[in-house]
């Protein structure tokens, strides 16, 4: 039951993290156009790298190794503060490469200013440490009054174009508060440190080996905003990161097994219990396939609906993109079942490695011509290619370790109640008024006639999920 209710907070959490910027599109869509929401798209994606460069794979691998010494409290504190020490020296070392790039740069530099502060709050991000005890709570609280704030803040002090650096400063000092606030929480798990002991550059080899797939998972997430920003516009940047904003929102409810899972699993593989580690992934697999199939028809279905309404007319160029992209619903799901659920915990970085740097690979190559060819459509198509090769790639590597027919199981029975439910909504959508009311229906009824339609075909997952519910 803890699992479930790590899933369900960490499903708000990562909900909540996105739903902030995206609560505020409607209005930033129309106050700072397509221009000033592809200049933040752009600056922050530069942004990123730095981050990245500084976290080198530090959040995933602080989070495996809490979990691993969690049960000992003089190991436990001892391993935070050598990770996030750690953490602190990378970060610092990015930083002062950004101020290097910052003199060498004339356009935006303003913007970079103001982006840079969500370098600073990298370093003091702790969320891995509390994922690793698997306490999600608290991860949720205290960042709720901070974003509630930083809401109220853009509402306020956000009127027009020229606000555009207070709108990016509020976001980034949103992040630092945010994670300011975890350190009181620390008292409960951790006790005084001996100094002497620590051993810091040990956990930077290990760390460094995800790193590696972290580059890679950050080169098909952020490049394709700056190629669009270097070899189309600003403006192109902009469509593709709204459309992505959506896309990830609804993943997040799905990718949240994964975060939930990587600790529970690891502690298992740990105590040498296999079997534990695959019924896991056989589990999460077919529940994040059954969550993720209608999201994915679903997206497809109400889009031409939901972007006008959302973003305005201005924006309707993102249709075509948000609804290519919808099929990675689906497949970065079966992606963070495999990836994140079962390779990391199970220490087969190897396998997890390669699959996202093949992903990088295809991503890099059909990028280029996608863009100039096609623009912001051709950013969504080599998205999904790279995902496609990502999880293609993972399901390859543990061919010989579990059953396809397992993991598989009921899969069918997902995609027709799917489909079916899709051609329901559709008709509705093409018949339907333009209006929230409108929208909300189409929703609702598609929902039921999913579940409905798995009632009849006798899903498996209705059975699990009822069991679940009658746990106290």
């Amino acid at each position: 039951m803890k699992v479930v209710k790590n899933y369900l907070y960490n499903a708000f959490y990562q909900i909540f993290v996105l739903l902030v910027p995206l609560v505020t599109t409607p209005y930033l869509s129309r106050v700072l156009g397509p221009h000033g929401v592809g200049i933040n798209s752009y600056t922050n994606s530069i942004i990123q790298y730095f981050i990245l460069a500084g976290s080198i794979g530090i959040g995933m691998y602080g989070n495996r190794q809490i979990a691993f010494v969690r049960d000992d409290k003089e190991k436990l504190t001892r391993t935070f503060y050598e990770i996030f020490f750690l953490r602190i020296i990378t970060i610092t070392i990015a930083y002062v490469f950004f101020v290097v790039f910052l003199l060498l740069t004339k356009e935006y530099r303003l913007y970079y200013i103001a982006q840079s502060i969500s370098i600073i709050a990298a370093a003091f991000d702790i969320s891995w440490f509390f994922m690793g005890v698997e306490n999600f709570a608290v991860t949720i609280f205290r960042n709720l009054v901070i974003k509630i704030l930083s809401l109220i803040c853009i509402f306020t002090f956000v009127k027009s174009f020229n606000d555009l650096f207070i709108y990016i400063a509020i976001l980034s000092l949103s992040l630092l508060f945010g994670n300011l606030t975890l350190f009181p929480s620390l008292k409960r798990y951790v006790g005084r440190v001996n100094w002497k002991k620590l051993g810091i550059l040990k956990h930077l080899a290990p760390s460094i080996s995800l790193f590696i797939p972290q580059i890679a998972i950050q080169i098909y997430l952020v490049v394709n905003k700056t190629m669009l920003g270097s070899l189309d516009s600003v403006v192109a940047a902009g469509y593709f990161d709204q459309s992505d904003k959506v896309i990830r929102l609804v993943l997040a409810v799905v990718t949240a097994t994964g975060t939930v899972m990587l600790p529970h699993v690891a502690n298992a593989y740990m105590r040498g219990d296999v079997q534990k580690t695959k019924e896991s992934l056989y589990s999460s697999f077919s529940f994040v396939s059954a969550l993720s199939v209608p999201m994915m028809f679903g997206m497809i279905a109400i889009t031409k609906k939901f972007v006008p309404l959302f973003f305005s007319e201005k924006f309707i160029a993102i249709v075509p993109l948000m609804q290519v992209e919808s099929i990675v619903i689906l497949i970065i799901a079966w992606g963070s079942a495999i990836g994140v659920q079962y390779l990391l915990p199970t220490q087969q970085n190897k396998n997890y490695t390669m699959s996202v740097v093949l992903g990088a690979i295809v991503n890099i190559i059909i990028n280029v011509p996608l863009i100039l060819w096609l623009g912001a459509f051709g950013a969504s198509i080599a998205t999904v290619c790279s995902e496609i090769t990502v999880s293609g790639y993972q399901l390859f590597s543990i061919r010989k370790q579990i059953s396809y027919k397992k993991l598989f199981h009921d899969f069918g029975k997902y995609i027709l109640a799917g489909f079916l439910m899709f051609m329901i909504v559709l008709l509705l959508d093409n018949r339907l008024g333009y209006s929230w009311g409108m929208l909300w229906l189409e929703v609702i009824i598609g929902a039921c006639t999913y579940l409905l339609f798995l009632y009849l075909l006798k899903a498996d997952i209705l059975k699990e999920a009822k069991k679940i519910l009658k746990i106290k």
